[in-house]
C-alpha cells in the first residue's frame, strides 16, 4: 500500500459520469462520417483546441464555443447546427449512480471530497447533488483554470483545507493526474467505480 491519504479530489465527466469520450464517438458516427471526428479535432485541430481551452477557462460562452466548432466540423464535412450543439455531444452520458454511492460513501466515513471539473456546454452538472457528495466544488470556468493546470488541483486542496501530499485525484484522462502529481496528489485512473474503490482502499487506505 502506498502513502496514507486522507481526501479525494474528483472529476465529473467520464467519472461520476459514464464515458464522455464514448459519447462523443456516438455523436460523431450520427453524422454519418468518421465517429471519431469530434474528438480528433478537440485532440488535434488547434481552433478547435483553443475554442475548448477557451470554453473550459470561461473566456467564452457556450454558444460561441457550438458556433465556432459547427464551423471547424463542417470544415471537415460534417454539416451541423451549432444552436445544442454540446447538448448533442453529451446526449449518451448518464449518471454513474455506484459512483455517487462511493464518494457518499466517503464522506460519510469522514474523508472530504472535492470535484475538479472542467467546465463543457450547459446543464453538465443537471440530475446530481453536488452538495450531497462533495465538500467543495471547482468548476474550471469559474476559476478560469482548468485540468491539467496545477492551479486547479491547488485551489481545491485550499478549499477543503489539506495539503496535495494528502490527497488522491480520481480521473479517466492521464494527463489531468500527471498534472496533479506535479503537486505531489497521487492519481486513480478511474475505469469503474468498483476498481476505484479497490484502489481507494489497497493503495492509499481511503474506504468508503
Amino acid at each position: 500500500m502506498g502513502k496514507h491519504r486522507t481526501a479525494v479530489l474528483v472529476d465529473f465527466g467520464g467519472v461520476v459520469t459514464s464515458s464522455v469520450l464514448r459519447a462523443f464517438t456516438d455523436f460523431g458516427a450520427s453524422l454519418g462520417g468518421d465517429p471519431h471526428l469530434p474528438l480528433d479535432l478537440l485532440r488535434r485541430d488547434q481552433p478547435s483546441r483553443t475554442l475548448l481551452a477557451d470554453h473550459e477557462c470561461g473566456r467564452i460562452d457556450t454558444a460561441a464555443f457550438e458556433r465556432g466548432f459547427a464551423e471547424r466540423l463542417r470544415a471537415h464535412c460534417a454539416d451541423v447546427p451549432a444552436e445544442g450543439l454540446t447538448a448533442r455531444m453529451h446526449a449518451g452520458v448518464s449518471i454513474d449512480q455506484d459512483m455517487l454511492a462511493l464518494l457518499g460513501g466517503l464522506r460519510a466515513a469522514g474523508c472530504p471530497v472535492a470535484l475538479v471539473s472542467n467546465a463543457f456546454g450547459t446543464g453538465t452538472y443537471d440530475g446530481v447533488d453536488l452538495a450531497a457528495v462533495t465538500d467543495t466544488v471547482v468548476i474550471s470556468a469559474e476559476v478560469g483554470i482548468r485540468k491539467p493546470s496545477r492551479r486547479i488541483y491547488a485551489i481545491a486542496c485550499e478549499r477543503l483545507g489539506v495539503d496535495p501530499e494528502e490527497a488522491v485525484m480520481i480521473d479517466d484522462l492521464q494527463q489531468n493526474l500527471d498534472g496533479a502529481a506535479r503537486l505531489g496528489i497521487a492519481g486513480v485512473l478511474h475505469t469503474s467505480a468498483a476498481d476505484t474503490r479497490r484502489q481507494l482502499a489497497e493503495r492509499f487506505g481511503i474506504n468508503a
